[in-house]
């Protein structure tokens, strides 16, 4: 089994990385010197194939791997995440002999860093749909007009995936998938990223006046709405298992601080025997374990069947909305067990664990949501709802 994420992502770099977060977040600042860190050690390069310049991972080395930054440093892994899932849609399409986005894949491997520019306040219909104008240009490219918001890496990215909806040409509508640059003189980055968790991921509102995305940089023209595209399945997958990967990692370092403070915690009601020997703490850390044990398992099982190429068909989305909502909701209930165990000082401004409770709350907000993971998996084995 490899555990080349263990050797990048060594102890002394996250403990370093961890020493960090709580000034980012009591600051509200970005993780400058992380990214710094963690470009240098090649991490940006994980899933880009080694004859482009990266390290050529496997997605299922890339979830242990978000894991284990995110126990150090959650908005980090967040943050960073949003690059890697584009480098993992190039990867999704380039195993399947499709190489639309090997640009993406090449200057990644050169350095530039992706943004997520999708998300949109008000559309609740995700990638199948788009608030946002896409007008075609002379030549094959398009200019975007919009507001993207929750736009991971802002302060940092050099290149930003994006969509809008193309309602004038002939075949319209079309949502249009492309690249902007980040001189492109028509994008602003506002400065309104003021949270209660997650906060040095400095996720702000993106607005595009008009960017430009060259035709060479225009990557997908779909049907609004549900569609098996390979391009909609890369991004699909990508987001939510690598997404799934950061809560089941503040997951996993949560129990961590709950078994710490156990052994910590004394009880006048115990002759001053650590909280460990006391039954109500010892049946909470068990049921945090038990909870958070089910998840590696499962998100390194789902990434390998990505890498294999395994047909699951049209369980393949019931399965990615699955690991995404049992991550995010598993990682609160453990977290929440930890909060618990470790009692009132917890509360204070300045705890770990207090800021992993802020934190992972975000992930309720992360497509697919409770209430459409629900009915991706009902249509999946009910099939569609009629009426």
């Amino acid at each position: 089994m490899s555990s080349t994420h263990r050797t990048l992502l060594h102890d002394d770099l996250l403990e370093r990385l961890r020493e960090r977060a709580a000034g980012y977040d009591r600051e509200n600042t970005f993780f400058t010197e992380d990214l710094a860190e963690l470009r240098e050690a090649g991490y940006l390069r994980a899933l880009v194939p080694e004859e482009l310049g990266g390290l050529g991972w496997g997605f299922d080395e890339a979830v242990r791997a978000q894991m284990r930054l995110a126990g150090a440093a959650p908005a980090t892994a967040l943050a960073v995440n949003m690059h890697l899932v584009w480098t993992g849609v190039a990867k999704i399409l380039r195993d399947r002999g499709d190489d639309t986005l090997e640009f993406v894949l090449r200057e990644a491997g050169t350095g530039e860093i992706f943004g997520f520019g999708i998300s949109e306040a008000g559309n609740d219909l995700m990638l199948f749909g788009s608030r946002t104008k896409a007008e075609p240009q002379p030549g094959g490219g398009y200019r975007y007009t919009g507001r993207k918001i929750f736009t991971s890496l802002a302060p940092a990215w050099t290149r930003l995936g994006t969509m809008g909806l193309d309602a004038t040409s002939p075949d319209a509508p079309k949502i249009v998938y492309g690249f902007i640059d980040r001189e492109d003189p028509d994008v602003r980055t506002l400065d309104d990223w003021d949270t209660m968790g997650m906060r040095a991921s400095q996720s702000r509102t993106t607005v595009l006046d008009g960017g430009f995305a060259a035709p060479d940089r225009i990557v997908r023209r779909l049907d609004p709405g549900p569609n098996a595209d390979p391009f909609t399945f890369g991004i699909f997958a990508s987001f939510e298992l690598l997404l799934a990967s950061v809560y089941a990692g503040i997951g996993a370092r949560a129990l961590d601080l709950a078994v710490a403070a156990a052994h910590r915690r004394t009880s006048m009601n115990h002759d001053g025997r650590t909280l460990a020997q006391d039954p109500d703490i010892r049946w909470r850390v068990a049921d945090a374990a038990l909870a958070q044990d089910a998840l590696e398992p499962q998100l390194v099982a789902v990434a390998r069947d990505l890498d294999d190429l395994v047909d699951h068909g049209g369980l393949w989305f019931a399965k990615l909305v699955g690991v995404k909502v049992r991550a995010t909701e598993t990682a609160k209930q453990v977290v929440d067990q930890a909060v618990r165990v470790a009692g009132g000082s917890s509360y204070f401004a300045g705890s770990e664990l207090g800021r992993l409770y802020r934190d992972v709350l975000a992930g309720i907000f992360h497509p697919s949501d409770d209430e459409s993971a629900h009915s991706t998996v009902a249509t999946a084995w009910l099939g569609p709802a009629e009426g």
